[in-house]
């Protein structure tokens, strides 16, 4: 193999694309996908992967000091791709402290790991580290999210991984670590547990059970499909410029409400259902704490100096997405029930 990675928290959403593009795309490198398979990991994610011969799973936590020592000499690896986290700010407001644990010492074991083994030998070497536009903080009816924009995390689940961003850029200035670091807006597309807005409504139409909205409904978010996002990943790890930030968006602004309303016509299109069926199913809920009122990406610099853009518009990932839930209810429901934690036990008990 020419190049070893270790990609942290490749059984999730996001990472599991990361992952299969990875592992499909570059058959010279070897794949090390270490992942704690929290709630949110998901091996049947990598089924059509798990064979192949440049790919291997560690299960393993990035707060275990140890473990990610013991793995990384193991291992050896040339590049990290880290993109294990808690991102959940609803959970965040409950149990702050699993965020803190997770993505700012889970990070810190990371950067202690590398810096150790790489020890100042760092040609052909990188630490690419995934974070959220939401360290920027809320913005107002107009603007947009910079490279340059101050942070300004309003939740304990953007105050973690503002602190991680912070931690990746203090050990590329002060020990050279050679690192890349991208902020992306909100992902959606296959394989994302049902507890974000999307997932959850597609599940909760399929059940004709409430889509609980908070507040008016006015809250905006940019959307990203989660392919266009791996496509980026790669692009950066390869081509971004060391130790500089790239913000990663889709250039597609919706507020919450909007994007349910659209959300229930295509559902109901492709159930059969009458037009506003799945719209009567909209319930307001009380609002969140803290709430950001607005996200919005400037990604021209990614689109620039690397030649990324979206493939795909928010309608078509949109559709896309809801054609895969309905095709694969198997994985939603095995998801729903908790069913999926025990793929794990069966594959690699032996």
């Amino acid at each position: 193999m020419s190049k070893t990675l270790i990609i942290t928290g490749g059984a999730g959403f996001i990472g599991s694309h990361v992952v299969r593009l990875f592992v499909n795309k570059y058959p010279e490198y070897k794949i090390v996908n270490l992942d704690a398979l929290t709630y949110a990991g998901n091996l049947e994610n990598l089924k059509d992967i798990e064979h192949a011969p440049n790919y291997t799973f560690v299960k393993a936590d990035i707060t275990d000091a140890n473990a990610i020592n013991t793995i990384f000499k193991e291992y050896k690896p040339d590049g990290v791709i880290h993109l294990a986290a808690e991102s959940h700010v609803d959970r965040s407001i409950i149990d702050p402290n699993a965020f803190i644990q997770t993505n700012v010492m889970g990070t810190a074991n990371l950067l202690n790991a590398v810096r150790a083994l790489w020890n100042g030998h760092f040609e052909g070497k990188r630490f690419y580290h995934v974070s959220t536009d939401e360290v920027y903080g809320s913005l107002g009816e107009t603007g947009f999210f910079l490279e340059t924009t101050p942070y300004e995390p309003q939740s304990p689940y953007s105050a973690s991984k503002a602190a991680s961003d912070h931690l990746v850029r203090a050990y590329g200035n002060t020990y050279g670590l050679p690192f890349v670091l991208t902020n992306c807006s909100n992902n959606y597309g296959p394989n994302h547990f049902p507890e974000k807005l999307i997932p959850l409504f597609i599940n909760n139409i399929c059940n004709n059970k409430p889509l609980p909205v908070y507040g008016d409904g006015k809250y905006t978010r940019d959307w990203l499909y989660v392919i266009d996002h791996a496509r980026a990943i790669d692009i950066v790890f390869h081509e971004g410029k060391c130790c500089e930030t790239y913000n990663i968006g889709g250039f597609n602004e919706w507020q919450n409400l909007e994007l349910v309303k659209l959300l229930c016509t295509k559902m109901d299109e492709k159930l059969g259902r009458q037009p506003g069926t799945s719209e009567r199913l909209i319930t307001y809920v009380k609002d969140r704490p803290g709430h950001d009122k607005r996200y919005a990406i400037d990604a021209s610099k990614i689109n620039k100096e690397l030649g990324w853009a979206p493939s795909v518009t928010f309608e078509e990932g949109l559709s896309k997405t809801i054609d895969w839930y309905l095709s694969n209810e198997e994985w939603l429901r095995n998801v729903t029930s908790g069913d999926y934690q025990k793929y794990y036990q069966a594959q690699y008990s032996n």
